[in-house]
């Protein structure tokens, strides 16, 4: 596609092979982006290249997030290939239950490699190129992270983080003119979520908490992203915008 609001520019979305990423890849390429999807899985990744919208451009190369000079690496090649970066969007994450007696150190150690180190090391390589560009750093947050939900104690203090380091990459860079802002979803339909989604009770309790009564699409997550990325938001920067259903909105308290 040659035409549209990312026409010509470039893309990194990590995490890309499912869900929110693989979401993202497909929306930005809709609007016209070149999109270089990462992650660790090639099959899942394969998946994302192959369901892109017709005529678009998505591209997968295997990444480790948490891998520093893999990521490092896989985003300079990306702007030498295509000439440019506009737009990084840090989306690889685990989740681990359970927590901080029940966790073990190893678990622990992997949520963080990921959801945080992956985040640093990307946003690290990418920067430079940003700062070319002047253009964007998109996190994948979750709500978990604005204000925690109980036996995640890894995730919650991942996803915190995340919200800090989002706020201070907003504040370090604006002046080079690159935005940097996160969304922060709810329960969405993915692959991660689905031990959550198999258990009734607990999605009866998401239910009666999100005051529009379903989890979230992939796809209307990928579309807040591709917003955050895109001119329309050109002034927003340091955001954090909840696409829950409403449920900050009800403060986590069930429906009357």
């Amino acid at each position: 596609m040659s035409t549209g609001r990312f026409s010509g520019k470039v893309v990194i979305v990590t995490g890309g092979g499912s869900g929110i990423g693989a979401a993202a890849a497909h929306r930005f390429a809709a609007d016209g982006a070149t999109v270089v999807v990462t992650g660790r899985s090639p099959d899942k990744l394969d998946k994302t290249v192959a369901d892109a919208p017709a005529g678009s451009t998505v591209v997968a190369q295997r990444a480790d997030s948490a891998d520093e000079q893999a990521i490092t690496h896989l985003v300079d090649e990306v702007a030498r290939e295509h000439g440019r970066l506009d737009t990084l969007v840090n989306n690889a994450a685990i989740a681990e239950p359970g927590t901080v007696t029940e966790l073990d150190s190893e678990r622990w150690a992997q949520v963080m490699a990921i959801d945080v180190n992956g985040v640093f090391f990307a946003s690290k390589a990418a920067l430079p190129h940003l700062t070319a560009t002047r253009g964007s750093i998109v996190n994948v947050g979750s709500v978990s992270g604005l204000g925690g939900d109980w036996g995640m104690a890894a995730y919650n203090a991942a996803k915190g983080a995340v919200v800090n380091l989002t706020n201070a990459m907003a504040l370090d860079h604006g002046g080079d003119g690159v935005r940097v802002n996160a969304v922060h979803p709810s329960l969405t339909v993915t692959d991660m979520s689905a031990g959550i989604r198999e258990d009734e009770d607990t999605v009866a309790k998401f239910r009666d908490r999100i005051p529009m009564g379903r989890p979230a699409e992939p796809a209307e997550v990928g579309d807040v992203i591709a917003f955050l990325a895109s001119d329309d938001a050109r002034f927003v920067s340091g955001a954090h915008l909840p696409v829950d259903g409403g449920l900050g909105a009800s403060n986590g308290q069930p429906r009357m």
